[in-house]
């Protein structure tokens, strides 16, 4: 017989931290380099690249989570964060060669499937601590990605507000890091 040996809540904590200030400094670069060189022109290969790596970064950040969290509790929404994740980076590779409407069309679409995985997940992991951030910015994001549908048939659309969506999405990392700091002192 084996034993499993579950970390304490403090160690997710941890972990989740850590994860969490990671995902805020991409966010915060992943959006400065779109703003700048993106937001104004023609998506071309590099900017169809660059959107594309935001849903695989989330991909590589949920594969990361759901090791962590593993031993505690079925990691379902985690895994279903990873196929959306998948779907999103296809489907925005797809999208970039017909134009920015059809970039926001799936952008809003994954807003809103992966913002209820979040808040799912998130509202699971509440007793944990500092997981209200999450919370919020899983309901954040479904209605972000109703704006991005309804913007993406607005007369010249553009990337703008997805670039705000990950710097906001980045300060929830980052105010839920913080706050899972009580948590991992409790190890």
């Amino acid at each position: 017989m084996t034993t499993v040996h579950s970390p304490a809540p403090g160690g997710i904590a941890s972990a989740l931290r850590r994860l969490y200030f990671a995902r805020f400094a991409f966010a915060l670069v992943w959006a400065a380099v779109l703003f700048l060189f993106f937001t104004g022109s023609p998506l071309g290969p590099l900017g169809i690249a660059l959107l594309v790596l935001y849903p695989l970064f989330d991909v590589a950040a949920a594969v990361v989570d759901a090791r962590a969290s593993r031993a505690t509790g079925p990691a379902r929404g985690l895994y279903a964060n990873i196929a959306i994740s998948l779907l999103a980076a296809v489907g925005l590779a797809i999208a970039g060669a017909s134009g920015v409407p059809a970039v926001l069309l799936v952008w809003g679409a994954w807003a809103i499937v992966a913002g209820l995985v979040q808040l799912l997940v998130a509202v699971g992991r509440r007793r944990m601590g500092g997981q209200w951030p999450m919370i919020l910015s899983g309901g954040i994001s479904v209605l972000a990605g109703a704006s991005f549908i309804a913007a993406a048939s607005a007369p010249e659309p553009v990337l703008t507000n997805v670039v705000g969506y990950a710097v906001l999405g980045g300060v929830f990392f980052l105010v839920s890091a913080i706050r899972l700091g009580r948590a991992a002192k409790g190890n």
